[in-house]
């Protein structure tokens, strides 16, 4: 009988949630712009990228966490959506935009060499935000982003 009423009493272990996928959003600011962006961190999501995306909220976009800084070199294969793209430094500052066209597979370089991220936005975005280079990525809140997708911000070169 002890037994039973032991076990009865035991208390219920807390939920733990499960981790952010790249299907989740997160609201960080690029300059003083607020933008829901889902993060390709992952290798299989950097290759896919927004690839049959036909569409994107207004003020979403997908940004791409490298672990150290490199040129950038992205195209549009089997992307319907125009883009403009964004290449940031590994201090979050935007150093060069560019357009990217429906199903273009001609590579959109950046000019540097030292890029850590990259910010694909519906065409036209960066423009008519008045989003130019020199705006910052809040790193703070990219890094508690990536803590919710269970990535180690120091993965990535970021302070947690």
């Amino acid at each position: 009988m002890l037994v039973l009423a032991v076990a009865g009493c035991g208390a219920k272990e807390p939920a733990v949630a499960a981790p952010k996928t790249i299907a989740d959003y997160f609201a960080i600011r690029v300059g003083d712009q607020t933008v829901q962006m889902q993060l390709a961190v992952l290798p299989v999501e950097m290759e896919h990228g927004l690839m049959d995306r036909r569409d994107l909220a207004p003020d979403s976009g997908m940004l791409f966490v490298y672990r150290s800084p490199q040129q950038m070199n992205f195209w549009m294969h089997n992307t319907p959506t125009p883009l403009d793209i964004g290449y940031f430094t590994a201090d979050g500052e935007l150093a060069e935009i560019y357009p990217m066209l429906p199903f273009d597979e001609r590579t959109v370089a950046s000019r540097s060499l030292e890029l850590k991220f990259a910010l694909e936005m519906n065409q036209g975005w960066y423009r008519d935000h008045g989003v130019r280079p020199g705006a910052k990525l809040d790193l703070k809140a990219l890094a508690a982003a990536l803590k919710a997708r269970d990535i180690d911000p120091l993965r990535v070169g970021l302070g947690g």
